[in-house]
């Protein structure tokens, strides 16, 4: 049985929920990724003897789960890929943050900086050569103080697309993200971080319609959420969004 699921699919797109601790796209360890999954998968189900087509427009960090948009057609994958450089999909994610952000609500700015050879990054000064400036909005939806510490659950839309942007703009802020141990967290959680990307907001390349597809959060996170908040979050599939000025 496949661990990833189809969110949503036409002649022109894929949308699959991406498990965390699966590679977005493939890299120099040849570990199994959700391109070449993807792949696999449309050749097995339409019976194609030859290579199929499939176009990455945005990414998932390793650790990350939710809601992966992949194109079916080279025109699909230049139309969608226009949008993301645009910054005009709309994400939402959640994360579960050890201890809490202060406001509950609010706006993180800063500037950040890549280490490409250690493959992280961290805040630093608007003068640092290279820095550029990553912005996000978020509020707190549930706090539960448990023998481990205090968890909280949080909102989270960025506003920018920076590498590890919500991860480390959470760290900083005080609230590492549970089980990210590259960015401050005490808590182990094997190949996951608690950061679920749980919707996404884009123009369909051809339809010209504006789609919201939602994923469910991972079973993994159950013990650290009210029952009633978790079942809240266990939507998944689209919908046709309302109008947003953009």
């Amino acid at each position: 049985m496949k661990r990833w699921h189809i969110l949503f699919e036409d002649n022109h797109c894929l949308v699959v929920e991406k498990p965390a601790g699966i590679l977005t796209m493939g890299d120099e360890t040849g570990d199994e990724n959700m391109v070449q999954l993807a792949m696999d998968d449309l050749k097995i189900r339409h019976q194609k003897p030859g290579n199929v087509y499939v176009g990455l427009v945005h990414r998932l960090d390793r650790p990350v789960s939710g809601v992966l948009l992949l194109a079916k057609t080279s025109k699909a994958a230049s139309r969608l890929s226009a949008q993301f450089r645009e910054r005009e999909p709309e994400k939402t994610y959640l994360a579960i943050v050890e201890g809490q952000l202060n406001p509950a609500a609010g706006e993180l700015v800063d500037w950040l900086i890549k280490d490409q050879e250690r493959n992280h990054t961290r805040v630093t000064s608007p003068q640092t050569p290279g820095a550029k400036q990553a912005r996000l909005r978020y509020r707190q939806l549930e706090t539960l103080v448990m023998p481990e510490g205090t968890r909280t659950l949080v909102e989270v839309q960025p506003m920018t697309g920076r590498s590890h942007q919500i991860r480390v703009q959470l760290a900083h802020a005080g609230a590492s993200i549970l089980g990210d141990l590259r960015y401050g967290s005490k808590t182990p959680l094997g190949k996951m971080i608690a950061l679920h990307a749980r919707s996404l907001t884009f123009e369909h390349p051809v339809q010209k319609l504006r789609l919201m597809i939602c994923a469910p959060l991972p079973s993994d996170w159950k013990p650290f959420m009210n029952p009633l908040l978790w079942k809240k979050f266990q939507t998944a599939g689209e919908s046709a969004a309302e109008s947003s000025d953009r």
